[in-house]
């Protein structure tokens, strides 16, 4: 006679009402710790006891919630990189907002899986991307997939532009292909990173990366860029896409849009706008003119966790022509066919657009956030962080000790303590020591970058939680660092 089966198990509690009163604790902890950001520093160096605390063998047994929970709050919740502070502005992130951290919390109870299938939570991602186009110019029937962020959308669209641009069928021959000319995309010598490595992820390789020249305000060089394309044709190769930036991360410039779009329509290029942050001046009525020409391109992407304000992780590919955009991703299989009714019916549209099939519920809090909030306050934000970048700038320009490094056309401030008797290797290394201490004593966290070899505090703003006493209050660190640093 066999033996008895073991009882079958499950990860739902036993105990309910003890998770219930757990998750009202970790809902109130977790408001008290937005209310109160304020009052604790921006960052804090992680100490050797919580290093060692997270350094433990993996769990065979289980542990009381409770206790997990307790172990949290000690070891993580007091350490994270501090980008909910009003003044952090390092890189460029977002700061989140109480209602989206809701929002995340109601998706991963629903936990849907969003390839597509027959339900509301894909009619609210459709929502969110109609939204989209009409706030950024581009016609109600654009395509669009929401992913995890900036780097992944700019794939996105740069995948669609490659196929839709190279002149043969690249999803069934590859770029294997002989006698082929090289394809190349063009973009300035600041567009971001993600462009490098979409190239080699694309087979294009670095190589077919043309990085053209900026003039003195860090945007493109429109006649550079036509000598580019004419000396490449002239070579043989075959030119499909330029990338336009709506905000540089280096310093926030904005290409001349209108301009890159007259030269792609010109030469029958696809002309992708790298929107990250920057696409969203579009939201703001004065700052709209500075991306004029965005509404023009073939192709957009956009963080929501950037000048969103949203929670980690969302971004936005939205590319004008809906087929091109399927055709570069839409796979087939028995086990994914559509059915005329029930749970397939209209099959999986969003895994047709994009690099995932599981994909999680990232839409609710854009739609959550946007309904409760209203476009027209996220804009007057963005207005808000820009007329804080010019506080800022103004800030430094009347401090002898203050030298501004670039101009600052949106929101990102360049600039550096100065110290006359010091050679530039040695005033670089003491800008770096004073960002350095800045940072570790929780003032502010501005990040970094060198600008013609000077190296630059920089302070990107999206946030919205800074005002301008905080701006103030970090510049008065700096002076004070600086003079510290310099006595003799």
């Amino acid at each position: 006679m066999k033996g008895a089966q073991p009882p079958e198990e499950t990860l739902d509690p036993a105990d309910w009402d003890g998770l219930r009163a757990l998750g009202h604790r970790m809902l109130d902890d977790m408001i008290d710790y937005l209310q109160g950001v304020r009052d604790r520093p921006v960052w804090r160096p992680v100490p050797a006891a919580t290093r060692a605390a997270l350094d433990e063998p993996t769990p065979r047994g289980s542990t009381d919630p409770v206790e997990v929970y307790r172990q949290f709050r000690e070891h993580v919740l007091p350490y994270p990189n501090g980008n909910i502070h009003p003044r952090f502005w390092g890189w460029v992130m977002g700061t989140g907002t109480p209602l989206a951290m809701l929002a995340d919390m109601l998706a991963s109870g629903m936990n849907p899986h969003l390839a597509g299938y027959d339900q509301a939570p894909a009619l609210v991602e459709r929502q969110v991307i109609r939204w989209m186009a009409d706030l950024l110019g581009f016609p109600g029937d654009s395509s669009g997939v929401l992913v995890s962020g900036g780097t992944v959308a700019n794939l996105v669209c740069l995948a669609v532009a490659r196929n839709a641009g190279a002149g043969f069928d690249v999803r069934a021959e590859g770029l294997q292909r002989p006698n082929t000319p090289r394809l190349l995309v063009y973009g300035s010598s600041e567009t971001h990173s993600w462009s490098q490595k979409a190239c080699e992820l694309l087979g294009l390789g670095d190589g077919a990366l043309r990085r053209v020249p900026v003039d003195e305000e860090y945007r493109v060089e429109v006649e550079a860029l036509r000598r580019a394309i004419a000396e490449d044709r002239a070579a043989g190769h075959r030119p499909f896409c330029v990338i336009g930036n709506a905000g540089t991360v280096n310093t926030g410039a904005t290409d001349d849009l209108e301009a890159l779009a007259s030269i792609c329509r010109q030469e029958g290029l696809w002309f992708h706008v790298d929107g990250a942050f920057g696409a969203f001046a579009a939201l703001a009525p004065s700052l709209r003119a500075a991306v004029s020409g965005m509404e023009r391109a073939d192709s957009i992407a956009v963080d929501l966790h950037k000048w969103g304000y949203l929670p980690f992780e969302v971004g936005l590919a939205l590319v004008r022509n809906p087929e091109a955009h399927r055709a570069t991703f839409a796979t087939s299989s028995r086990y994914l066919d559509a059915t005329p009714r029930g749970i397939v019916a209209g099959g999986f549209p969003f895994a047709d657009l994009g690099l995932q099939l599981s994909r999680g519920f990232r839409a609710l809090k854009v739609w959550m956030s946007l309904k409760a909030q209203g476009a027209d306050l996220w804009g007057r934000l963005v207005e808000q962080n820009v007329a804080q970048a010019g506080h800022l700038r103004e800030r430094v320009l009347r401090e002898p000790r203050l030298e501004l490094l670039a101009p600052v056309p949106l929101n990102i401030v360049c600039f550096r303590y100065v110290a006359p008797e010091l050679d530039p290797a040695a005033l670089n290394a003491l800008n770096e020591e004073i960002l350095l201490r800045v940072q570790e004593q929780g003032i502010a966290v501005p990040s970094s970058t060198v600008l013609d070899g000077r190296f630059a505090l920089r302070v990107a703003i999206t946030n919205h939680r800074s005002r301008r006493e905080d701006f103030d209050l970090f510049v008065d660190a700096v002076l004070a660092t600086g003079a510290e640093l310099t006595a003799d």
